[in-house]
């Protein structure tokens, strides 16, 4: 009821890839449900492969799509490639319904909130755009020394006072799922995709509240214990950490065919 906490307050994640945007909205107290076209043996909560643009919106309180971003991205400014534009379809599909969009910076949303893991404590960047259905103040936050990633072969685990921001390329992806805390993934393109979940706590909680429901922001409850230990709050990372995500560990690193 409106007031109480949000038990039972379902959610769908459409473009849901393997979940990082779903934890966050799980431990803000959604019941979460999510699409996507492609198979994500990965995702850690209910999951329908489908199509996310006909996929029925009927008995889900809120929405929240992270259309494909190609179009919009800053490399292909360069190589200006043809992608699918989904944002403004997805707004009409979804109208009615509190929507939150998610892309990267560059997306065509309207007033969006930028948010990056230095806000939350976390050793990376990852810029990314919410368009939200409600005001939302900007955390405030102070950038690290850059470290960049590095392709091939290659550790680039930041050192203390050090950021990095994760590519598609990364070398040390394992590394990089356990700084977002994505620790549940096993493939590099999962982890390149996705976004921290601490994004979606914030963006959760607010959203909970918009929806009647009492505010289940707890400080520092973006932060599973493989996070931590990756280095967030300045901790040196170690290997063999449980996750806190409801039971969830990090599968074994599955093998990648060559490119």
């Amino acid at each position: 009821m409106p007031g109480a906490r949000g038990d039972g307050v379902r959610l769908l994640d459409l473009f849901c890839g393997a979940g990082g945007a779903a934890m966050g909205y799980h431990r803000a107290g959604f019941e979460v449900v999510g699409v996507d076209h492609l198979p994500q043996p990965h995702y850690p909560f209910e999951f329908h492969q489908a199509d996310a643009m006909t996929y029925p919106l009927d008995g889900f309180d809120a929405i929240h799509a992270s259309p494909p971003c190609q179009a919009y991205s800053v490399l292909n400014a360069f190589i200006r490639r043809d992608y699918p534009e989904l944002i403004e379809p997805v707004r009409q599909r979804a109208e009615g319904l509190p929507l939150v969009i998610e892309n990267v910076v560059g997306a065509p949303l309207r007033e969006p909130l930028l948010l990056c893991g230095q806000m939350f404590g976390l050793r990376l960047f990852r810029h990314r755009l919410f368009e939200l259905p409600f005001f939302a103040l900007q955390p405030g936050h102070t950038h690290g020394r850059w470290r960049a990633p590095r392709r091939g072969k290659g550790n680039v685990v930041p050192q203390e006072g050090e950021v990095w921001s994760p590519t598609g390329h990364m070398a040390d992806w394992p590394n990089a799922a356990r700084a977002m805390g994505i620790c549940w993934m096993g493939k590099r393109q999962e982890v390149a995709e996705a976004i921290p979940p601490a994004y979606t706590y914030y963006v959760g909680c607010k959203l909970m509240v918009y929806l009647g429901h009492e505010d289940p922001f707890v400080y520092g409850g973006w932060l599973s214990e493989e996070t931590l230990r990756a280095g967030a709050l300045q901790r040196p990372l170690q290997e063999g950490a449980e996750s806190r995500d409801g039971g969830l560990t990090r599968p074994e690193p599955q093998a990648e065919a060559a490119s």
